[in-house]
């Protein structure tokens, strides 16, 4: 049974990592060449659907992660750091994205100050993508040392 929650773990994770950067590579760099009215029109109807896609993606992705961490624990140290990894993901969700977020859904934000929270919602985005990709490989490796 560990090994197939090991692999099932790793699946997750791979499509969360794939998953944030399609998002990274494709859809912010369209929402920061729209208009800032196009932006909020759109991010009206595309927010509430990313985040019924992302919730239970990232819930599963930190879950299986924690709990494979916890399962293979004294054999394999390997497997912590993606469920660190995840972790961290999700919390940077909290620290950043929700406020954010909402400010996009409110429209609580400036059209001039956009862009600027675009660019700062990137860099944070990028920092998430590249400890899912991390966690992605270390997930991998687990199965080597397994």
């Amino acid at each position: 049974m560990p090994d197939f929650l090991n692999l099932l773990s790793t699946l997750i994770i791979g499509l969360y990592a794939g998953s944030l950067l399609t998002e990274a590579m494709i859809l912010v760099p369209y929402w920061r060449r729209m208009d800032p009215a196009q932006f909020f029109e759109l991010h009206g109807t595309l927010g509430p659907r990313l985040f019924r896609f992302y919730a239970p993606l990232t819930t599963a992705a930190v879950v299986s992660a924690v709990l494979v961490a916890i399962i293979n624990r004294a054999e394999n140290m390997t497997w912590t750091v993606p469920a660190g990894l995840c972790v961290s993901a999700l919390v940077i969700f909290f620290l950043y994205f929700s406020k954010a977020n909402k400010s996009f859904a409110d429209h609580s934000l400036k059209h001039e100050d956009l862009a600027a929270e675009l660019t700062r919602w990137a860099s944070w985005h990028w920092l998430r993508t590249v400890l899912v990709i991390i966690a992605f490989g270390f997930s991998i490796a687990g199965h080597k040392f397994t």
